[in-house]
């Protein structure tokens, strides 16, 4: 500021302030005086409660009363069906490894190799293709009734019989593949670790687990269905924005003609390690609405998100390692009864593999509540995130119904904790209308307080 400026402004705060401080002096002098006061009174408002009142008990029953009558026996007789299968499956593979034993059919095929080649390995791998046909052709039948014959009883598939046969063509090269890959270095290990071999097999094994879910979507699912990215529309936005805000790392969503095999609704975030792949299949894109599928979706990354492939490997690994201990134990047993019979005395015998597959049988169906409560566990904990990360527990009510065609909807408590490797429809719709009401407060689930 010039001097000149500031000489100004002097000028002019002199001339209003020095009348004012003038008029002020010459004012008398007045003390103090107290201000006026009024009585307030004081009252408390009305609370008035905006927020809609909610059962979540009335609308789980509401929900559940929408499949009945023949849909819900239906629906009932194809799941507690599976029950007594278990028990045939598990007879079944009892029956076979019992006549190759008894009738001393494996031992005479490890002689047969034995003298085409003395390499151990390669005698495992040529025993264990001829054993893997041998098996594939007698049990040919029971495949056949579960895979084919029930699936179209139950109005679950219209695939013909020679597309079914394709796929089971193909699924049978990739079992087949597998284990002339990994019976070789099991064999190895007993051969070399002896006492402790159940030990480095169980190891084996688990590593082949973790090998078969990084390469599944990659290699292997593409094999008996057709895959391909979805289409630009509002639905893969919404799906991509999920998966982004939830730091899932996938920039494509596919789609799998799955409508060519069964007409069951489905989607998953397979893959491992850098292979992770997010993919639906096309009875969820037909047969669901937009909520629906986002909360499916939803449910899915949620494996993702809580790292459920490394706690199910971690988990399902403890389990193999006991079931292993058991082969172990029990080949120990009966070959110490009956190896005489069979013509089997050691573990690393190729001959005695129709008994480790009894055994290992033998092992996972009774420990059949055990794994199937691992996975349940898992599978709720995504059911709980999918809401959270979707906020449409409505849509998940409605799509746990559509998954009542081959799951039953209540079951009893030991029923589902045997025999259900998903929680039950209603503990999941349970699970969204216990969410609901705890959100019912929220501007986007006000509205949505009506029972459905």
């Amino acid at each position: 500021m010039t001097n000149r400026m500031f000489a100004a402004t002097l000028l002019l705060f002199l001339s209003f302030a020095v009348p004012a401080l003038a008029q002020d002096a010459a004012l008398p002098q007045v003390g103090p005086r107290a201000a006026p006061t009024s009585q307030v009174q004081v009252s408390n408002l009305p609370v008035m409660n905006t927020t809609p009142t909610f059962d979540a008990a009335a609308a789980t029953n509401a929900y559940l009363a929408k499949v009945s009558g023949a849909a819900r026996a239906k629906s009932d007789a194809y799941f507690e069906g599976g029950y007594g299968l278990q028990v045939v499956d598990w007879i079944y593979a009892l029956a076979i490894s019992a006549l190759l034993l008894w009738l001393q059919i494996s031992a005479r095929i490890r002689d047969w190799v034995q003298e085409k080649t003395r390499s151990r390995t390669l005698e495992v791998v040529i025993y264990a293709a001829i054993y893997m046909v041998l098996v594939t052709v007698v049990s040919f039948p029971l495949s056949v009734y579960e895979g084919f014959f029930r699936e179209h009883a139950y109005g679950l598939s219209d695939q013909s019989f020679a597309s079914w046969l394709g796929d089971f063509g193909i699924n049978f090269a990739v079992g087949l593949v597998a284990a002339m890959v990994i019976l070789p270095f099991i064999y190895a290990a007993i051969r070399m670790a002896r006492e402790a071999w159940w030990i480095w097999g169980a190891g084996i094994t688990i590593f082949f687990l973790v090998v078969q879910v990084i390469v599944y979507p990659v290699f292997i699912a593409p094999l008996t269905n057709h895959y391909e990215p979805l289409k630009e529309s509002p639905l893969k936005h919404d799906i991509l924005s999920l998966a982004r805000a939830n730091g899932i790392p996938a920039d494509n969503v596919y789609w799998f003609d799955a409508s060519r095999q069964t007409n069951k609704i489905s989607a998953n975030v397979s893959g491992f390690l850098g292979t992770t792949q997010l993919s639906l299949n096309d009875n969820l894109l037909n047969k669901t609405s937009h909520d629906e599928i986002l909360a499916v979706l939803g449910h899915e990354m949620g494996h993702f998100v809580l790292g459920h492939t490394t706690r199910l490997i971690l988990l399902l690994g403890l389990v193999m390692f006991a079931a292993f201990a058991f082969l172990d134990w029990g080949f120990r047993l009966a070959t110490g009864i009956f190896g005489g019979n069979w013509q089997v005395r050691e573990v690393g015998d190729i001959a005695g593999l129709p008994l480790l597959s009894a055994l290992f049988a033998t092992f996972f169906f009774f420990a059949t509540p055990v794994t199937n409560t691992i996975v349940r566990t898992t599978e709720q904990q995504a059911d709980i995130f999918g809401v959270n990360a979707v906020r449409k527990p409505d849509a998940f009510a409605t799509s746990a119904l559509k998954l009542s065609t081959y799951r039953k909807l209540e079951p009893g408590p030991w029923e589902e904790a045997i025999f259900y490797d998903h929680p039950s429809g209603r503990t999941r719709i349970e699970t969204m209308m216990r969410w609901k009401k705890e959100h019912i407060a929220d501007p986007d689930i006000r509205d949505t307080a009506r029972l459905p």
